[in-house]
């Protein structure tokens, strides 16, 4: 696994403690972009500096956390060549992977705990995108 892009705001700060603390386990290298404490801050800044990472190659994937995971996902989704998935479960996170290719996930730190969401940073990293025609297909109708 290449390099993950991480970022959160205040509300996913703690959360994505515990990401990175997982991935350390797991020997996975990541670029943290921040927030860096509980301060309340501006959640589109660090999103976007992750989802551009990822965009750009610097990175190969990226988490990205913050209450609900929604705001996240719509700044990452805004920048060309990004696929974040708002996942709550193992099994959206794994259609994602498998069927969209996603490049980031997304999550909420307000509606999952951490042992659901170590879980799901698993799924996701771990399931490959299955290349099928159909879904190569959707995907380049995606990014027209």
């Amino acid at each position: 696994m290449d390099m993950i892009a991480l970022g959160c705001d205040h509300g996913g700060y703690g959360l994505m403690q515990e990401v990175k603390k997982h991935l350390e386990e797991r020997g996975i290298e990541y670029r943290d972009f921040g927030c860096y404490s509980e301060e309340s801050v501006d959640y589109p800044v660090y999103a976007k500096k992750a989802a551009c990472a990822v965009a750009d190659g610097e990175c190969e994937r990226g988490i990205l956390i913050c209450g609900t995971g929604i705001g996240v996902s719509i700044v990452a989704n805004k920048v060309k060549g990004i696929r974040a998935a708002l996942c709550h479960d193992c099994f959206s996170a794994a259609a994602t992977r498998g069927h969209n290719d996603a490049n980031m996930l997304t999550m909420g730190a307000r509606v999952i705990g951490p042992g659901l969401a170590l879980k799901i940073v698993d799924t996701f990293l771990d399931t490959p995108f299955s290349n099928e025609e159909r879904h190569i297909r959707r995907i380049g109708m995606i990014e027209e």
